[in-house]
């Protein structure tokens, strides 16, 4: 059997989301599979995962968007066949708040707020903090307290937080969350000796 492939799920699709983490992806030498990116999401989990699997390098970044759906949409369904596939390892979630008509939510373990803090708060999609500890409103959120996800970093609106993620700025918010996924699963630990054994 093949190593499984190490992937960070996003759970936002539109063309912001698709340039803060082809940015990102290039700065930590991963990929991101680009084609992922629609609002809603117009890739199947079985397509997903055979780009996942074509990818050169982990971890691979993918995006997930309902597109404000009611319940489980097209987004969510890809994103439950791909985080439950066996040639898939799910480092972690990148949970992205939206003012969602639907109040769906899930449960994170941290977030992290405009000003780029960790806070055991939900934040909203403006990246404000929110009342709820460890929880916030989203979109495409709906199926993720019935997976097996490690680590879930919920944000607000990626590459926009009133400007405090922008594009030009380099999207440290998301590149935070990205990084702090990759530093809680051992990822650069597991790449090290990776590379040990292979030189």
């Amino acid at each position: 059997m093949d190593t499984p492939r190490r992937v960070i799920l996003v759970t936002d699709g539109d063309e912001h989301t698709k340039r803060a983490l082809e940015s990102i992806a290039r700065k930590i030498g991963g990929r991101c599979i680009s084609k992922s990116q629609g609002n809603p999401s117009k890739l199947s989990g079985p397509e997903l995962v055979e780009l996942i699997k074509k990818a050169p390098h982990d971890p691979v970044l993918v995006m997930f968007d309902d597109s404000g759906i009611i319940g489980e949409g097209a987004g969510e369904t890809a994103l439950r066949y791909v985080a439950t596939h066996q040639d898939i390892e799910v480092l972690g979630v990148v949970a992205v708040a939206a003012n969602t008509k639907n109040r769906e939510w899930t449960k994170v373990d941290v977030s992290i707020d405009r000003e780029g803090e960790l806070t055991p708060y939900g934040v909203d999609k403006f990246g404000i903090a929110d009342l709820e500890v460890g929880r916030i409103n989203g979109d495409t959120v709906y199926c993720l307290d019935e997976l097996n996800i490690p680590l879930i970093v919920g944000i607000g609106d990626i590459g926009k937080m009133a400007r405090r993620d922008s594009y030009e700025l380099g999207c440290p918010i998301t590149e935070k969350a990205v990084e702090l996924i990759l530093e809680r699963s051992g990822f650069f630990e597991s790449n090290a000796s990776t590379d040990m054994a292979d030189s």
